[in-house]
């Protein structure tokens, strides 16, 4: 792809810079092209490239979810996380069907670098609140063999922090109502970059 549309928040020390995104983007559906046995332009390597980092590989389908998986935690380089992630999301994401070669020019990539996880001290759900920016913090729960997370574009769908929080409880596995002093909870926050659109030819 050549073109893309960057939604991350402006560029701090420590992150990536902002011409990342089209080899980020490039190195997750080449990843997928090639897994279809398809023929994909081969993606330049970067230095940083090669620094471990954690990420999150969304597929999206006309507007609707067709895939996401990701890593929360910076165990291998950034680079091998992209493309591992982009298949899993293609084909091994339990809730859709494998991606078929048939539908892949119709999919949108969006790809997501996140930050260390910040675990936070919480004493109640509303003193939880307090602590999260809507709009710019992912969150993790975590309980015992429970676990589940939204990243923080999922915002956009659920605005209101008490439904986010709901939400999230409900996708970790546990009762939306669900509170203990046990719960870990940790924030981070993303650079992502999104294609604007599926490419050019796309199937309709």
């Amino acid at each position: 792809m050549n073109h893309t549309q960057q939604t991350s928040q402006e560029h701090r020390p420590g992150q990536l810079p902002a011409s990342a995104g089209p080899v980020l983007l490039g190195l997750a559906r080449t990843a997928i092209t090639e897994a279809l046995g398809q023929t994909a332009t081969p993606i330049p390597e970067a230095n940083w490239l090669r620094e471990p980092a954690a990420s999150f590989v969304t597929l999206n389908q006309r507007g609707a979810l067709r895939g996401c998986i990701g890593s929360l935690s910076a165990h291998r380089p950034l680079a091998e996380d992209i493309r591992a992630n982009a298949l899993a999301a293609a084909f091994h994401d339990p809730r859709f069907p494998p991606l078929g070669a048939g539908e892949w020019l119709a999919v949108q990539v969006e790809v997501s670098v996140l930050s260390p996880l910040e675990r936070l001290a919480v004493s109640s759900e509303v003193d939880l609140i307090t602590q999260i920016q809507p709009g710019r913090h992912g969150l993790v729960l975590r309980y015992g063999s429970y676990q589940g997370t939204f990243l923080p574009q999922v915002w956009e769908e659920l605005p209101e922090p008490k439904q986010f929080l709901r939400q999230l409880k409900r996708k970790a596995g546990l009762p939306p109502d669900f509170w203990s002093l046990e719960l870990e909870v940790y924030r981070y926050h993303v650079q992502k970059w999104r294609e604007p659109q599926a490419p050019a030819g796309k199937a309709t």
